[in-house]
């Protein structure tokens, strides 16, 4: 039976996938208009896509190949078959995550070891460094907060390539998981030793057992999420301070028709933090007054903007396909870039418009871009120049070529694990301990006033009708009284959409938007980015702790409706690692071994405990997570 009254509430509170696609079919007209081409251009294009790939069984890691599966040819040359390629395949992908995430942890790391109290960066959560130093078994007594800092660093650097033992992060998890983790053997020993291995397992003439192969995509992701993410989000936190809720605006229209408009994009925060502290001086705002503009506005695109919105409440102009539209309202004079999910195209697509495009790292190169690499020790200053080039081209602008879509929506951000008990504490106090512990959220759980949680993550996807999966998904999950937790790209359509307000609890069934009233927080709570996803376990493990049972048991789960990136293959593992089953929207690029899609759907069961559930249709997607997490309050007794 149709809701009506939800569906006109809906219409008022939210913009809808129509209306977000009636913005991008106008910008189109900009770029046609430009002679500009899109990724909807480059798609079709594509099509049809290489059915070998697609299906994981072509295999190129040597020169007497490429190599393919074919009816006729059941193995490549070597004798590899369509298991050993697709298992080679998908732990390349899940290695390429995991270096990605790690070596952005490692980047925080090396500035968290150049910070002084005089430099460019400082230390703004001197607590959360003291009990990481104490965990870590560090001295902190008299000495100064940043030599405590440094060797922080350094003893986190050292699990990049330490020679003996396991990582420092696994001793968070609970005893049953860190048990698991030892006996199946996929508990990490050193980052870059674990993507050091699934290089060397896939090399030729290697591993082809498709078993041994997902193990070790286990164990590398694992390296990812306990590891590099985590240090990075840890480090993160340290230096620029530990997120809370604060209200932001996003979707395109939070860009100014008469500021100068500068988008941060990509996903190291240290970059987007100095810019954002750059555009805040007064003699930066000066300078662009000088030059006819209002002001400077700050807005961040993916990951970059999670970090800058929950931090500073910047505003967020949107996800990963949304980039080349940014460029395409004609208003945004600079965008400036550091790591991860930029399209080259960015290049080719600034030079149709005034737009500089600016890239800072020496891990994404660009061509078509003003490269300025980034240093920690001049930092300020290299910010202050690439606003000041920004605000020089504001006179640039074509007015009659600019067109900044209307639509925005208010959304409140900034969730990680601390404020979350501090939100939740306030939905109950029956139990004498629940000051700092997660028992209000179980007491809530065990009651059925809300059934479960789900981390939703990932990015959006062109093999799919973008964002569409996400907002059907998060419309049926939290009208079912499910709280949800949200990262990355995925944030960003909860943003985009309106669903990151207050209001949307008018969304939610009795029990959830109950829990918003009392908590005073939005349905679906934000938790940064993607590389934040390592807070989500740390949510699970403390839920688990809280509750006394085994990760595994707790109604919550991870959905990602319409990942693309090796990142989230790595993500992938290490949630199933965790324990936490994993919903995808989007198939595994391994579904020509039969044997490969029953590992990774059943088998890692046997090993883990969870595993994926994969259906292109979020209709069903969702049905089968709300049948999940029936199941397990079922067999919790609840």
């Amino acid at each position: 039976m149709v809701n009506w009254n939800l569906m006109k509430l809906s219409e008022n509170l939210t913009t809808t996938i129509e209306q977000m696609e009636a913005d991008s079919a106008r910008l189109k007209e900009q770029a046609c208009a430009a002679c500009a081409e899109t990724w909807e251009d480059r798609k079709k294009n594509q099509t049809p896509q290489c059915q070998f790939g697609e299906n994981g069984i072509c295999c190129r890691i040597c020169s007497m190949g490429p190599c393919r599966i074919t009816p006729k040819a059941s193995r490549g040359i070597c004798g590899a078959d369509a298991h050993a390629i697709a298992g080679r395949n998908y732990l390349r992908m899940a290695a390429a995550g995991t270096a990605a995430h790690s070596d952005h942890g490692r980047e925080i790391a090396h500035v968290l070891h150049k910070s002084s109290r005089d430099g460019n960066f400082q230390i703004r959560d001197e607590q959360k460094l003291v009990a990481l130093a104490h965990e870590w078994a560090i001295p902190t007594e008299g000495r100064d907060i940043y030599d405590i800092a440094h060797e922080v660093a350094e003893t986190g650097l050292l699990e990049y390539g330490k020679p003996f033992g396991s990582l420092r992060f696994l001793k968070r998890a609970t005893d049953e998981r860190q048990k698991v983790w030892d006996e199946t053997g996929i508990a990490p020993r050193a980052i870059d030793r674990e993507i050091a291995t699934a290089m060397h397992m896939t090399n030729m003439g290697n591993t082809a057992d498709a078993e041994a192969l997902v193990k070790q995509s286990l164990r590398v992701g694992m390296a990812d999420g306990w590891g590099g993410s985590m240090m990075g989000t840890e480090f993160s936190d340290i230096l620029f301070g530990t997120p809370t809720a604060r209200t932001t605006e996003g979707n395109l229209g939070v860009l100014e028709r008469e500021m100068v408009n500068i988008v941060v994009h990509g996903h190291d925060p240290a970059f987007s933090e100095m810019v954002v502290v750059a555009a805040e001086l007064k003699e930066m705002t000066d300078y662009a007054k000088s030059k006819g503009a209002k002001g400077i506005n700050i807005a961040g695109l993916c990951c970059t903007a999670n970090e800058v919105a929950m931090r500073h409440g910047v505003r967020m102009a949107g996800n990963f396909l949304q980039q080349e539209n940014a460029v395409l309202t004609g208003a945004v004079e600079m965008m400036c870039v550091d790591v991860q999910c930029i399209f080259p195209a960015l290049g080719p697509l600034t030079d149709c418009f005034h737009t500089k495009f600016v890239t800072t790292s020496p891990i994404a190169r660009i061509p078509g871009s003003i490269y300025i690499e980034f240093k920690t020790e001049t930092a300020l200053d290299q910010a202050k120049d690439i606003i000041k080039m920004a605000i020089d081209n504001f006179q640039n602008r074509n007015p009659d070529r600019i067109f900044i879509p209307d639509n925005k929506q208010v959304a409140n951000v900034g969730y990680p694990c601390e404020q979350i008990i501090k939100e939740l504490d306030g939905v109950t106090n029956s139990h004498v301990d629940a000051l700092g512990s997660y028992r209000p959220a179980i007491d809530c759980i065990k009651a059925g006033v809300l059934r479960g949680a789900v981390a939703i993550v990932g990015c959006n996807n062109p093999k799919v009708r973008p964002d569409y999966s996400h907002l059907e998904i998060m419309k049926e999950l939290i009208k079912n009284d499910i709280l949800i937790v949200a990262t990355g790209c995925a944030a960003q359509v909860a943003t985009k959409s309106g669903l990151l307000s207050k209001e949307a609890k008018e969304l939610c069934g009795s029990g959830l938007k109950r829990v918003c009233e009392l908590a005073g927080i939005p349905p679906i709570l934000h938790m940064g980015a993607c590389v934040d996803i390592s807070r989500m376990m740390l949510l699970a493990t403390g839920i688990a702790k809280d509750w006394g049972v085994d990760i595994t048991q707790i109604p919550v789960v991870g959905c990602a409706p319409e990942w693309m990136s090796e990142k989230a293959v790595a993500i992938a593992n290490y949630v199933v690692s965790t324990g936490l089953d994993v919903y995808l929207g989007i198939e595994p690029q391994v579904k020509g071994s039969s044997q490969m899609m029953e590992l990774i759907t059943e088998g890692t069961r046997k090993i883990t405990g969870a595993g994926y559930i994969i259906n292109k249709d979020p209709h069903e997607l969702v049905k089968s997570i709300i049948n999940g997490i029936e199941a397990k309050r079922t067999a919790l007794g609840i």
